[in-house]
């Protein structure tokens, strides 16, 4: 003696066919959408006639006065121009300012009167302003911020030195913040 299969409700005509036109106009809708990559080679906003790298290649990043902002720079110019230097005839001039703040972040009582920091923390902030040269219109500012750690040692150099590589650390991943939010400027501009 076997079991009979349960039977399952059969689905009114009428239902399956409003599904299925909702699901046909959810993919209408979807197709209007105008989400694209931000770095593809279509201009990043609706007045420019270049792809969104070379309109990124044609930003000036201004000369800065510090280590650390100038490894900022760096890595901005690299990222903006994909490694090929300054451009020759900037649309976009660049002014940014880097503020480093170094902290300890841990410690250890060596005896009831001493301390000894065992980490420390950098933290890079830069505020920057995007101007088009030809108007003098800024087209976008703000700022971003980044904290890369490191160990402080017992030995100076070996201190001096991590700080120096959390400082690379921060400027490399502040560049890559500052790129994006450039890139998302330019875009969002009319």
């Amino acid at each position: 003696m076997s079991l009979s299969e349960p039977s399952r409700p059969k689905t009114p005509r009428h239902l399956r066919n409003a599904t299925l036109a909702g699901m046909v106009g959810l993919l209408a809708l979807a197709s209007a959408c105008t989400v694209r990559p931000l770095y593809s080679n279509a201009p990043l906003s609706a007045g420019s006639t270049v792809g969104a790298r070379a309109e990124l290649a044609s930003i000036a990043v201004k000369p800065v006065d510090s280590r650390y902002a100038q490894q900022v720079r760096n890595n901005l110019i690299y990222g903006l121009t994909g490694g090929g230097g300054e451009p020759a005839n900037p649309v976009y001039s660049l002014d940014l300012d880097v503020v480093e703040t170094v902290e300890s972040a841990a410690v250890i009582q060596v005896t009831k009167e001493i301390d000894e920091p065992t980490a420390g923390t950098v933290t890079l902030k830069a505020n920057y302003r995007l101007v088009e040269i030809s108007t003098g219109k800024v087209i976008g500012s703000g700022s971003r911020s980044l904290t890369s750690s490191f160990d402080k040692s017992k030995q100076e150099f070996a201190t001096m030195r991590a700080q120096i590589d959390a400082e690379n650390r921060a400027a490399r991943e502040l560049a890559s913040l500052l790129q994006l939010k450039i890139a998302q400027d330019l875009a969002k501009r009319s």
